[in-house]
């Protein structure tokens, strides 16, 4: 009977501690929030806006979370790059007419990285008389990827139908060298298209510092009026209405709309970058911190700088 196979979103939650992180993410930005309510409603004299605790309280989810998660991918991409190693081995073993539960005790004492611990289990687990077909089963959901299961099912199947192991060996990992050269180039592709995504995102911040800084700060300046003057109303400047005490709104706008955009932005440079949504989180933190730094600390959001 075949074994379900698990959603995206489950095998995410099997990465190591990722369930944990993520509840301790969440819990942080729900915090945040909490906080963020408090503020709106003036139940205690809560520092900052409320826009700056929802920034905050992103960032104390996307970023843990995501360079959690990143992190761990990277782990199982050095044991994938390691697998066509292994598999060279064993189909040498192979060769000199060895099964292929000895082929992998035996080429279970090579060093390949990452994989080796993987590796030394599995040959335990045959040394303890757990069959070959089974100890890779038990490997392929330790590792649980899309590579790694497609390759143990074509090993399992050879071996079962009693052919040449060695050869099929030998082409599946040719064939897993010939995906990660793949992969590589995809990268090296997708590296300008990061790059564009990180300079259009800055861009956009200057754009709304000089408009936030020079453009509204000169239309009230022109009028000849401080903008927290409470009598100011409206004024005409070059014949344009203002209404004054719209201009917070204005910059509050401005700052959602980067925080819009941090978020947008780092999810399609993560999807560029490596085909996952959960990749692109920590861009989406790194972007959201350059908005919050640049637009409510640095220039004029907070007050804290200049």
């Amino acid at each position: 009977m075949p074994k379900e196979q698990d959603s995206s979103f489950e095998k995410l939650m099997k990465l190591g501690r990722t369930r944990d992180v993520m509840i301790v993410s969440l819990v942080i930005m729900a915090v945040c929030l909490f906080i963020m309510v408090l503020n709106i409603i003036d139940a205690a004299p809560i520092p900052l806006e409320p826009i700056d605790w929802a920034m905050l309280g992103s960032m104390g989810f996307l970023g843990p979370f995501g360079f959690y998660v990143n992190m761990k991918q990277k782990e199982i991409e050095k044991i994938e790059r390691r697998l066509p190693d292994f598999l060279r081995d064993v189909a040498e073993a192979g060769r000199f007419g060895m099964t292929l539960a000895d082929a992998i005790v035996v080429s279970s004492s090579g060093r390949y990285g990452k994989l080796t611990p993987e590796i030394k289990k599995m040959a335990a687990q045959i040394d303890w008389g757990v069959p070959a077909s089974e100890a890779l089963n038990l490997f392929a959901d330790r590792i649980n990827t899309p590579l790694v299961n497609r390759v143990v099912a074509i090993i399992i199947k050879a071996n079962d139908a009693g052919g040449n192991v060695a050869d099929v060996l030998t082409m599946v990992s040719s064939d897993t060298k010939e995906i990660h050269l793949s992969q590589d180039e995809q990268k090296i592709a997708m590296t300008s298209y990061l790059a564009v995504i990180y300079i259009s995102f800055a861009v956009f911040i200057v754009v709304i510092i000089i408009l936030s800084t020079q453009f509204l700060g000169a239309m009230v300046e022109a009028a000849g009026e401080d903008i927290d003057d409470p009598d100011m109303d409206q004024t005409d400047v070059a014949g344009v209405g203002l209404d004054v005490e719209n201009i917070p709104v204005i910059e509050f706008i401005f700052t959602l709309a980067v925080f819009a955009h941090g978020v947008g932005d780092g999810i399609v440079a993560g999807v560029l970058q490596d085909g996952k949504i959960a990749g692109g989180m920590q861009h989406s933190f790194i972007m959201i911190l350059m908005g919050f730094v640049m637009l409510r600390i640095m220039f004029g959001g907070m007050g804290l700088v200049g």
